[in-house]
């Protein structure tokens, strides 16, 4: 498994650098965007350690430009802020994970096995409830025939809520599922993504496919 980390601080690049490479990952290593992203465009990996704060070229920008791009490898963001604003940004651009400085190394290497784990192999490729489809393996979705552009959060979150049709989601499995992370103090972030998708998959249409049960969570169904 290759990784790349683009972090400036050198110290620190360094010590994961090590620790990765002990644990039999190849690693690159980067201390700026735009050597983060000339990496990218030169190489294929299996995940991506990206800092925020970074010269040259900001660590949210580059994951702006990998998505754009069509990059799908997973990233796990670095950063010292710690505000759900924040969050919120870095998943938006379609960061896998996130995690607040300092952090143990030994939560940062399990962050990193649970982006790498590889689904169970299926089948099936598209889900389909009532006229809406989510095309798994090119991350298209339509509603009625017309393609809805979603950020790669946005359309993690559709695709778990499609693939568990008809079944109640808590926030708290929401978040344990799409970010393996424990957001302090009862994060709204889940509200905040099913708001993104009301707003591109149900507003001005019919069936409403996105309900809330109170109480218990969310769930994507078609009314009977």
């Amino acid at each position: 498994m290759r990784i790349l980390i683009a972090e400036d601080e050198k110290d620190l690049n360094q010590i994961l650098a090590a620790r990765l490479k002990a644990e039999h990952y190849s690693v690159d290593s980067c201390y700026n965007g735009e050597e983060a992203l000339d990496y990218l465009a030169g190489a294929e990996y299996d995940a991506v350690i990206l800092d925020i704060m970074m010269p040259v070229t900001d660590g949210l920008s580059v994951l702006k430009k990998m998505r754009a791009k069509g990059m799908q490898v997973p990233v796990l963001l670095l950063t010292a802020r710690d505000s759900i604003e924040d969050r919120v940004k870095g998943l938006d651009a379609g960061a896998n994970d996130y995690l607040v400085k300092p952090f143990a190394l030994e939560e940062l290497l399990a962050r990193i096995r649970v982006l790498l784990r590889k689904p169970a192999a299926a089948p099936q490729t598209c889900f389909r409830a009532a006229d809406l489809e989510v095309h798994i393996d090119t991350h298209r979705v339509l509603r009625g025939g017309e393609e809805i552009s979603l950020s790669g959060k946005e359309f993690a979150l559709l695709r778990y809520m499609i693939q568990n049709q008809g079944i109640v989601l808590s926030r708290d499995k929401l978040e344990q599922h799409l970010w393996n992370y424990d957001y302090a103090g009862g994060s709204n972030v889940i509200d905040v993504y099913i708001r993104y998708l009301r707003r591109k998959i149900d507003e001005g249409r019919e069936p409403k496919l996105i309900h809330t049960v109170r109480g218990a969570g969310y769930v994507l169904r078609v009314p009977k």
